[in-house]
């Protein structure tokens, strides 16, 4: 019996040897696990026809939406290990998979890093109504009068509302989280007024500190931002730990072969040094980065006890 074991055994490694070697044989699928339009969706479509392109077969960018990413996840990781499904995927995996209870997968194991795809800045900003016009100013008002400063995002779980989050764990103060249904209507109220302050993407929100409908107080990257040179980061102001950083990356499910893993590294990190791809994302606020996959893996093992900790502390939980 366990010479019949160890031959199947045998069998389904040399099986997977020959998959690897003659990969990629047919369609290589993107999955997005967000809507259309979206900066995950921007980096698939920039990436999937050059990519298509030098594997030499079609690679298609495919949607599926839900749960905040949950669901067009746990569709990758529950794909065979050939290299025939990736997810486009985001630091938002490793907060959403924690918000939800139940969820079937598991964002550290159940995927095997390929590698780096962007990093996205969020600057934090205030109305000026607030008379709050630095970083000083609004921890001032916020440790006077707690709970009195609102702070909006596009709703529960969304980068902008755990950066708040984070920086309200760092700076230990207390601020009244108004969650909306998508960024359009968060936007237009942290505009009118009617919110005191909030995060947005910086080239985003550089452009209406510009023409002073909002006021810039620091931006979550660890240096300041091409972008907004002028405006500081949180570390220089003196907010340690208020790193929050979007990032966007490549992933195939777990036990994929190390060599296609290799293969779609390269190929990957290739096209985002082309200029061209460099400038699609960089309008739509992205600055194209690629890494290894043990680089990768450094900053999920990283990231997602960091987040899980904010969850928890902060008692978040999905609506």
């Amino acid at each position: 019996m366990k010479t019949i074991k160890h031959l199947f055994a045998g069998l389904l490694l040399l099986a997977g040897a020959a998959g690897a070697q003659t990969w990629p044989a047919q369609t290589v699928r993107i999955i997005v696990p967000f809507t259309p339009g979206t900066g995950m969706d921007t980096i698939a479509r920039t990436v999937a026809p050059r990519l298509s392109e030098r594997l030499g077969q079609p690679v298609v960018v495919a949607n599926a939406p839900g749960a905040s990413g949950n669901i067009g996840a746990d569709q990758v990781a529950k794909s065979s290990p050939d290299g025939y499904t990736v997810l486009m995927g985001a630091n938002t995996m490793l907060m959403a998979s924690q918000l939800y209870k139940n969820v079937p997968f598991d964002p550290v194991k159940d995927f095997a890093p390929v590698s780096m795809a962007a990093w996205g800045t969020l600057m934090l900003v205030a109305n000026p109504k607030t008379g709050i016009k630095s970083l000083a100013d609004l921890l001032a008002q916020a440790r006077a009068k707690p709970g009195s400063i609102s702070y909006g995002s596009p709703g529960v779980g969304t980068p902008h509302h755990m950066a708040m989050e984070l920086f309200k764990v760092q700076t230990q103060t207390f601020m009244l989280h108004v969650p909306y249904r998508g960024s359009a209507g968060y936007t237009t109220d942290l505009l009118a007024g009617e919110l005191n302050v909030g995060f947005l993407p910086v080239h985003v929100a550089q452009g209406f500190v510009n023409s002073g409908r909002l006021n810039a107080l620091a931006v979550g990257s660890p240096k300041r931002h091409p972008v907004s040179p002028n405006v500081a980061t949180f570390e220089e102001l003196g907010a340690k730990g208020v790193d929050v950083d979007l990032w966007y990356a490549f992933f195939v499910p777990g036990k994929t072969p190390a060599t296609v893993q290799q293969r779609l590294n390269g190929e990957i990190a290739a096209i985002l040094k082309l200029p061209e791809v460099r400038e699609v994302l960089g309008k739509a606020g992205l600055d194209a980065a690629s890494s290894t996959p043990a680089e990768l893996m450094t900053i999920v093992n990283k990231d997602y006890p960091r987040w899980g900790n904010v969850i928890r502390r902060n008692g978040i939980k999905a609506e």
